[in-house]
């Protein structure tokens, strides 16, 4: 499977090695430095405006640098390849050639393998190919973790396909993680913008709602509008509205929520209703359960508690969305 990234992702901070640095502890006492890892460190000023996510990928980069040859597998590849990488994982994640040995040692951990994933080198670093990280993601995450990264993987990679993923899955030697994967990769789909979106169907699915159709175009006039989620038997449309809409990068939160209410009323035009909801409302169930229901969404199958339990301990609601390609 070919990796169309051109480039993997830079770290977000200069790095600085032990020898690049004169008396680096004493940096770190007088808070000049951060230890990113044993013998790099990073400024502590910008170190402190880094998301959890983009932190990971700084140690990421920290260990390749003590280890230029590294394989970097799962939320490390991911984070490398644009993939959406969900806080801070901490642990860095490497390969070990087949006669290796699986261990976790000072924040890596090591995995063992049997030469069944495709190894791609982007921008002069190793690590697995975007569809063998989904694999490796939806065998070892949560499954609402392995549905965002199988739609993800979809999107980044034209080529892939769900049917492409459950084929690698049912291939690999291990069956360590095998059935759980089957549930996010057979439901894998590029229509799903965002992670959130990923959740969201997810948690849709485990209330027992029917499944939406995915991002329905409306056209009103000259204008072209597409909705996340929507039932056209009942005429009702889903949102999903993360923080990121408002942090800034797209205008005043004012002039946004503006725009939304303008494409509200063009959707209204085709549709009975619209709701919106964001990461909190996906990942703790009750509140989505409340704005599909209070919209008039039947309940069509039992809802699967224990999955929207530990979706809830998995994805306990960030501050912000998930980094995304």
């Amino acid at each position: 499977m070919p990796n169309l990234a051109a480039v993997a992702m830079t770290a977000p901070v200069p790095l600085l090695r032990r020898s690049d640095v004169p008396h680096p502890e004493r940096a770190v006492a007088r808070g000049d430095l951060v230890k990113v890892r044993r013998g790099v460190y990073a400024p502590a000023t910008l170190w402190r405006d880094l998301a959890p996510w983009e932190r990971y990928l700084a140690r990421v980069h920290a260990v390749a640098l003590g280890h230029p040859d590294t394989v970097f597998s799962h939320d490390s590849a991911a984070a490398l390849l644009g993939l959406p990488v969900f806080g801070d994982p901490q642990t860095v994640h490497v390969l070990a050639d087949p006669t290796g040995a699986a261990r976790l040692d000072a924040g890596i951990r090591v995995h063992t393998h049997s030469a069944d994933r495709t190894i791609v080198e982007v921008g002069g670093m190793l690590m697995t190919g975007i569809l063998d990280t989904a694999v490796d993601l939806a065998r070892l995450r949560h499954r609402a973790i392995g549905l965002a990264m199988a739609d993800a993987a979809l999107r980044a990679d034209p080529g892939a396909s769900a049917e492409l993923a459950l084929v690698l899955n049912e291939s690999r030697a291990s069956k360590r993680g095998r059935a759980i994967a089957r549930w996010a990769l057979s439901r894998a789909t590029p229509l799903a913008e965002s992670p959130l979106e990923s959740i969201s169907r997810a948690s849709v699915e485990w209330l027992g709602f029917p499944p939406p159709s995915l991002q329905v175009p409306f056209r009103s006039g000259g204008m072209v509008d597409r909705s996340d989620m929507v039932w056209q038997e009942i005429g009702l449309a889903g949102e999903c509205d993360g923080d990121l809409k408002y942090d800034g990068r797209y205008g005043s939160p004012a002039a946004v929520l503006a725009r939304q209410s303008e494409r509200d009323t063009r959707l209204r035009h085709h549709l009975r209703a619209v709701t919106h909801w964001g990461w909190r409302e996906a990942t703790t169930a009750a509140p989505l359960r409340g704005i599909l229901a209070g919209a008039g969404l039947p309940i069509v199958a039992a809802e699967d508690t224990a999955a929207l339990v530990s979706l809830r301990r998995a994805l306990a609601p960030p501050p912000t969305p998930p980094s995304s390609r």
